[in-house]
């Protein structure tokens, strides 16, 4: 704590001193200014992600930046004022689409219901003779038949040698393989516990009573124990293969999502990770994800997963990740630049009510329009094949690249931005060697987003996962689904 002077020791001190202590004062000032600042940049940060929308993208941004003054943001007093006609928008009358409903029910079975009138009725309405039959009238409904239960009886004729070469040698009739040996499971069983759990996020006690509902007893330790018995035994060599195909591929995504695990050795809130490895964005036709549990995020990790690869590693600008990239031979590591323009957004929300005119002028601003523009001219690259794409990057993408960090590094050079803006710059100068690689190879994509998009645990469907046995069960189960649902 500083030291708190009375009147009379000022008076007493010398002028030297004064200058001194006043020296040291503004110090202290500016440095607790910074902190002010930080931390309302970080309130509005926070502000920000609670309550408006997780996007870089500057068109998305600029509706955020003042809810209440919006009129103010987006007037232009140089605008045209709109014409009658405009204005009154003539709505095109939609026709009915004749056979929806047809369409809509194809596929399901057919249960045929006859509602015939019979001919004494008819006789005596109408008269013996005195009517004729005319088409049909033909209406569909939707009939629910909830879950129904049977319980399969396996009989195995069994025969004995009486007499010749095989006397006394026993014969079974052929039967089916159990999913798991002097288990009820059986495979429609387990399909439908993996469906309530790992799609429609139930619990394993609310299954329980469901069941219960229906009569049957299956309790939560008997789901468990089926879970964790057929994904050791089936879905870990599916894994395993699934990671040799994916490790052919010229290009990978890697990325890392935190989870929490309740009994893992470790002190309670310590982090752990589900780790997601995909095919490139760019294979449209075959592509592998897959998931990992870990305790951590070290280097290691990717190091031990990657160690057989060759090709290029798509990843966020972690430190973790340029050590395989220098560890691993054959491996070349591509930055997203989804990261790249996350601090300039960052900067914007923060700068919250601030003048229209002053957020446009602001360093920020200029970087997310420079970098909106690269992506601009790279989503209409998607559909071209890795040669065509790798044309276009080099003829119109990269003097946009170049001019983008030839003016990232004047910024550093004659101003000094400070907060999200710097972490910015600074970001995209440390990183350039690692953002530039997508120019150089058609195949790789500008960013990560799509490794990001499949991060697994949202809190409905894994609040917390018990152990480290149940998470790497976990990271299995979320390989099959994923590919089924493809």
């Amino acid at each position: 704590m500083a030291t708190k002077y009375t009147l009379e020791e000022l008076n007493t001190m010398s002028p030297d001193a004064k200058d001194l202590l006043i020296i040291s004062l503004q110090d202290q000032i500016e440095r607790l200014n910074d902190n002010l600042e930080k931390l309302i940049e970080q309130v509005r940060l926070a502000d920000q992600y609670r309550f408006g929308r997780r996007t870089e993208k500057l068109s998305q941004i600029e509706g955020q930046m003042s809810m209440f003054d919006e009129a103010e943001f987006t007037y232009d007093e140089d605008a045209n004022e709109p014409d009658i006609e405009e204005v009154i928008i003539e709505k095109p009358r939609k026709s009915k689409q004749k056979g929806k409903r047809d369409k809509d029910l194809e596929g399901f079975e057919t249960e045929p219901h006859l509602h015939d009138i019979t001919k004494e009725q008819l006789d005596a309405f109408y008269g013996e003779g005195n009517w004729k039959s005319r088409p049909d009238e033909v209406y569909k409904r939707l009939k629910y038949q909830p879950a129904s239960w049977k319980v399969e009886v396996h009989t195995v004729k069994v025969y004995v040698g009486t007499s010749g070469d095989h006397q006394d040698e026993f014969m079974r009739g052929d039967r089916p393989k159990d999913l798991l040996r002097n288990s009820l499971a059986t495979p429609s069983l387990v399909a439908a516990i993996f469906n309530g759990k790992f799609v429609n996020s139930m619990p394993y006690d609310r299954m329980e009573q469901e069941f219960k509902r229906n009569g049957v007893k299956i309790t939560k330790q008997n789901m468990a124990d089926w879970t964790i018995n057929i994904s050791n035994k089936y879905f870990k060599p599916f894994c395993e293969r699934m990671q040799y195909h994916l490790l052919l591929y010229h290009v990978n995504q890697s990325d890392e999502t935190p989870c929490q695990v309740i009994n893992d050795g470790r002190s309670p809130g310590s982090k752990s990770y589900m780790w997601v490895h995909r095919s490139g964005e760019l294979y449209r036709d075959k592509q592998i994800v897959l998931y990992e549990y870990q305790k951590g995020r070290d280097h290691h990790i990717p190091l031990e997963y990657y160690r057989n690869y060759s090709g290029v590693l798509v990843t966020d600008g972690l430190s973790q990740y340029h050590l395989v990239d220098k560890k691993l031979k054959g491996i070349q590591n591509s930055n997203c630049w989804a990261h790249a323009r996350r601090d300039y957004s960052d900067a914007i929300k923060i700068a919250g009510n601030k003048s229209p005119e002053a957020i446009k002028k602001s360093v920020a601003y200029q970087a997310l329009v420079r970098i909106g523009t690269i992506y601009k001219l790279d989503d209409g690259l998607k559909d071209l094949t890795p040669e065509e794409r790798l044309k276009e990057h080099q003829a119109n993408i990269k003097p946009l690249v170049d001019e983008y960090f030839k003016w990232v590094k004047e910024q550093l050079a004659t101003t000094l931005p400070k907060g999200k803006t710097a972490e910015g710059l600074n970001y995209s100068v440390n990183q350039e060697q690692y953002l530039r690689v997508f120019l150089e190879d058609g195949e790789v994509p500008i960013d990560n987003f799509a490794c990001e998009r499949r991060a697994p645990l949202s809190p409905s469907l894994f609040p917390c996962l018990h152990n480290k046995c149940v998470s790497h069960i976990t990271g299995f189960i979320l390989n099959l689904f994923h590919h089924i649902k493809q």
